[in-house]
């Protein structure tokens, strides 16, 4: 039995969770997201809580039993707390700036790198080195701030680039004096 797929996820108070043929939907107070289920689990809403089983024990049922429990959980927490990602921007002339709802990057190209917001996700700028992505939906957030570290990842020289504010950057020395 799958550690993960066997614990029932909790549904707070004040978010609805649905099953209507093959798709999960839950929402909450920050909003709705949905989920098309695979037929090797069996999904249920009981007392509160949903319950995910699988049908055999079959390599694919027990891979996909904690996948589908996870992602449910993912989305339960979406709705009710949200998700963000911060990133840090380094480097002398790096900049970041709301523009509308969505975000205007100096990264030291020629021309200024505009993004904007898609649905379901916010950005902030809390100062012009950092960029706050925000959102129901935990996939959605990671890929968003995935695609900005993406533009200038971080150099291992000087640090130089956006970063998660939680990433270590390993460092290279220069070149030796001689």
């Amino acid at each position: 039995m799958s550690r993960i797929g066997k614990e029932p996820v909790e549904i707070p108070s004040g978010v609805d969770v649905s099953l209507a043929g093959d798709t999960i939907t839950v929402k909450g107070p920050k909003g709705t997201l949905t989920q098309a289920s695979h037929d090797r689990v069996n999904i249920a809403v009981e007392s509160g809580q949903v319950v995910v089983t699988r049908p055999d024990e079959e390599r694919d049922a027990r891979a996909l039993h904690g996948l589908y429990r996870s992602l449910i959980a993912n989305m339960v927490t979406g709705v009710t707390e949200g998700y963000s990602k911060t990133l840090d921007i380094v480097g002398v002339g790096y900049r970041a700036a709301m523009q509308g709802k969505g975000l205007k990057l100096q990264l030291g190209f020629s021309h200024d790198v505009i993004i904007d917001a898609i649905d379901g996700i916010e950005f902030s700028v809390p100062s012009q080195n950092q960029v706050v992505v925000s959102g129901a939906n935990k996939q959605q957030v990671g890929q968003v701030a995935a695609n900005i570290r993406k533009l200038r990842p971080p150099e291992p020289y000087k640090g130089k680039g956006v970063k998660y504010a939680d990433e270590q950057i390993l460092r290279k020395a220069g070149k030796a004096a001689g």
